[in-house]
């Protein structure tokens, strides 16, 4: 394309197109990139939400190492990176937790400090010993009649 002021159209193809899609686990496949991968974003505008996933998705994304501080409370409680707003104060006024506008946020942040990997993790625990309960009731039953198939073939 010219630099030539106001040459804006184009007319030819693009030169290389990719065969395929950009992958950012098909050589890495760390515990880290994983995580990556099932992040949710909340807190955010859709902007900031599309950002973050697009830093995601082309391995741009950098986590934090430690701890920023909030610009609104003052306190070091920024856990996720390129936020600048921690979730409670983004939460109760209402804004971005990355950009700091007032816009409508796709997934509402949890209130407080409960929000994390650990408490997520420990819901999921919960559910898979919940279905392993429901599958054992399940399998008491498929035994019962097994056994009863035995005693008449005997």
């Amino acid at each position: 394309m010219s630099s030539q002021r106001g040459n804006v159209s184009r007319t030819r193809p693009q030169c290389h197109q990719n065969a395929t899609a950009f992958k950012n686990n098909k050589f890495d496949s760390s515990s880290h990139t994983k995580k990556l991968n099932t992040k949710v974003h909340d807190a955010v505008c859709q902007r900031c939400k599309d950002v973050l996933e697009w830093r995601i998705k082309y391995k741009k994304y950098k986590s934090l190492t430690q701890t920023k501080k909030c610009v609104k409370c003052q306190q070091k409680t920024i856990k996720d990176a390129y936020h600048i707003i921690c979730k409670p104060c983004a939460c109760k006024l209402e804004l971005c937790a990355k950009c700091g506008k007032k816009e409508e946020i796709v997934v509402p942040g949890d209130k407080g400090p409960e929000n994390t990997d650990s408490a997520s993790a420990s819901r999921d625990r919960e559910v898979e010993e919940a279905d392993r309960l429901n599958l054992g009731e399940e399998d008491d039953g498929g035994h019962d009649d097994d056994e009863v198939d035995l005693h008449e073939r005997t």
